[in-house]
């Protein structure tokens, strides 16, 4: 890039390139911490040599796919900043029907303080975001990557929301312990999936577990029982064209109410199920 150009070149020439106007804008806001409007405002205004640069540098790598939250360092997430960074999956608003769904089932259920877990938790955005809408929960969460654990609790700590985080696979840190609620985005992509090659800046373990892409969901179910009480909900995202299969499996292990909830497209994106029994009566 020129050293005479001006905001307005600047954010022309990134289109000219192929890249989005959102996310032009967005790249350049965050590297001179100004908004989209003073952009707007200001567009006449010289762009120094070094920050012309940097933007070249951000707009090359969103070309070549790396995702906007990445070059950003955050991601906004049910009514929360998150910071996110590779070793995390970037937060997607179809999630946001999960945590919604999980909302109503605490809204439903008697306990006083509700033990909650939330399994493959990423950046803690599900956690987070149940912690944050659910003051009094007592909130759980797991991951397998200590790099993830790391960032969730990051973000925990900066928005001032207690959760314990544990390093885990699956349920295996929480033997002997029981919840009201369990909610998970675990891995759920098919390891053929074409889709894969467009999310290569993510990482791969938290995006499949290879085969079928239902390797984790069937592990889930079948080690839930001992960690759900009486009336618990165990919830999961899963593929759009995964729903039969995720209630088959819950069916098969005894759950009851097993149904499924749409995402913002009208795919079916999350299927769960209560373990049989009525809730626990509210604590004191």
């Amino acid at each position: 890039m020129s050293a005479d150009l001006t905001i307005a070149q600047a954010l022309r020439q990134a289109q000219q390139a192929g890249l989005d106007r959102v996310d032009a804008h967005l790249l350049l806001g965050h590297l001179l911490q100004r908004e989209r409007s003073w952009l707007i405002a200001h567009d006449d205004a010289p762009l120094p040599a070094i920050e012309q640069q940097r933007f070249d540098a951000l707009v090359r790598r969103r070309l070549d796919g790396e995702p906007v939250a990445y070059l950003l360092g955050e991601r906004e997430f049910h009514g929360l900043t998150l910071q996110v960074s590779p070793a995390v999956l970037v937060p997607r608003p179809d999630t946001e029907v999960l945590v919604e769904w999980a909302l109503e089932c605490l809204q439903q259920m008697n306990a006083g303080r509700p033990r909650v877990i939330d399994l493959g938790t990423g950046s803690g955005a599900i956690a987070l975001a149940l912690r944050h809408r659910w003051p009094s929960a007592d909130v759980t969460a797991l991951d397998a990557s200590a790099e993830a654990l790391a960032v969730a609790s990051a973000n925990a700590q900066r928005l001032a929301l207690p959760v314990r985080f544990l390093h885990s696979d699956w349920w295996q840190a929480v033997a002997g312990e029981t919840f009201d609620l369990a909610v998970s985005n675990p891995p759920y992509i098919a390891g053929d999936d074409p889709h894969l090659p467009a999310l290569r800046h993510e990482p791969r373990q938290a995006l499949t577990p290879e085969g079928d892409g239902l390797a984790a969901l069937r592990t889930l179910v079948r080690d839930a029982a001992p960690h759900l009480r009486s009336g618990a909900w165990l919830l999961f995202e899963h593929g759009w064209d995964q729903a039969p299969a995720v209630r088959m499996l819950l069916t098969a292990a005894g759950f009851e109410d097993v149904q499924t909830r749409q995402d913002l497209a009208g795919l079916d994106r999350c299927t769960g199920g209560r373990w049989p029994g009525p809730p626990r009566e509210r604590q004191a």
